[in-house]
């Protein structure tokens, strides 16, 4: 089967959605944990998350433009923090459904049945459910043109993980916390690890 542009371009919008979205395979699960200066707490599923560096510990995330309102960026512009909290195969059906289109004064939170959690004088929310979270703090976002969508780059400050997950040597296993990968929209799924391999060299 092939796709030309032309073919793409002339598919109903909600299809070329969907096909589009899982050219780029399994992505990461994450709901992103905010608060604004009042006090009214946000959490957003989000499957875009990065990593960008190791020194300093950067992470980055796209997220949609806003030519609506978007409280998960407008939180973290506001306030400069936010936590990254994966999801689970206990939580995934409600990580899914804060992607509704909930009022500024509605938590996701409260509609969905998550914990949030303050964790160490940090004063973004975290998912309590979640077995691996890590805070954030903002550092900068870049604006992408052709599209609309922000690339918003964040420096980790502190982690929590089941202790299950870590490995002797840093690496985490996250299919011993059932950590859940999405495709397309709306597709969920759990890990089978194959195996590690060693530092590839040129023989």
């Amino acid at each position: 089967m092939h796709f030309t542009k032309e073919r793409i371009n002339a598919l109903e919008k909600h299809t070329r959605t969907h096909l589009i979205n899982s050219l780029s395979g399994f992505k990461s699960a994450n709901l992103i944990g905010t608060q604004d200066k009042q006090g009214n707490t946000n959490v957003a599923i989000v499957s875009s998350v990065i990593h960008l560096g190791g020194h300093p510990p950067l992470v980055g995330m796209i997220m949609r433009p806003n030519s609506v309102p978007r409280h998960t960026f407008e939180n973290i512009i506001e306030t400069g923090c936010y936590t990254i909290n994966q999801v689970n195969k206990a939580i995934y059906k409600q990580a899914h459904q804060t992607s509704a289109r909930y009022d500024k004064g509605e938590s996701e939170f409260d509609a969905t049945g998550l914990t949030p959690e303050y964790l160490n004088e940090f004063t973004a929310p975290f998912v309590q459910e979640s077995r691996l979270k890590y805070s954030v703090k903002y550092v900068e976002h870049q604006h992408l043109a052709v599209n609309g969508t922000e690339l918003v780059i964040g420096e980790i400050t502190d982690v929590y993980l089941d202790e299950a997950a870590l490995q002797s040597d840093g690496f985490l296993d996250l299919q011993a916390i059932e950590t859940v990968a999405v495709t397309g929209l709306d597709s969920y799924h759990t890990s089978n690890k194959l195996s590690r391999l060693p530092y590839a060299k040129k023989p």
